[in-house]
């Protein structure tokens, strides 16, 4: 198994990016300083576990919002097949082109992956928070679906809210 993610942890600067998003308009991590930035990374639009994933995002939406949170979609798919994908479900938040995964790589989201008993080169689903001074927040590896936009969600609150200090980066723990 690859070592996912090595270079890119909590507390390190957020790698910058430029790519399109859905409706073809580039998008720049640099665009969004200040603000808190939610990248959800999946493989694949439109396929079962990829929209229960973007749909629970976009029911997650009013908090994010209440936030300040920019949240974005991130998938290898080219913008036409992400624009079908968006139209289909109105996810209220933009859907980036990776195509050449150029992004997905730079926070080490692309990498060998166990589908059905056998490894294979990929997009491992996970979700990076940047913290409004540019630097990696949290980041979640290999997640599962179910609820994990909510929970991505109250995270963003607690961290943004007023008067709150943010909690410390948490350093995913060391495998050995």
């Amino acid at each position: 198994m690859s070592n996912v993610n090595s270079h890119v942890k909590p507390g390190d600067k957020a790698p910058e990016f430029t790519t399109l998003d859905d409706s073809g308009r580039r998008v720049s991590l640099a665009d969004f300083k200040g603000k808190w930035v939610v990248l959800f990374f999946y493989p694949e639009a439109d396929t079962p576990l990829c929209t229960d994933e973007a749909c629970e995002f976009r029911d997650a939406m009013p908090q994010f919002r209440a936030a300040g949170a920019a949240v974005f979609g991130v998938s290898p798919d080219p913008v036409p097949a992400l624009a079908a994908f968006h139209r289909a479900h109105r996810f209220g938040y933009p859907l980036l082109s990776d195509p050449g995964s150029t992004v997905s790589a730079r926070y080490g989201v692309w990498g060998e992956k166990n589908m059905y008993g056998k490894f294979v080169v990929g997009m491992i689903r996970s979700t990076v928070l940047i913290a409004p001074d540019g630097r990696i927040a949290r980041w979640w590896k290999r997640i599962r679906v179910k609820g994990h936009a909510a929970r991505v969600a109250a995270e963003v609150a607690a961290r943004s809210a007023p008067g709150r200090p943010a909690p410390r980066p948490r350093t995913p723990p060391r495998r050995v």
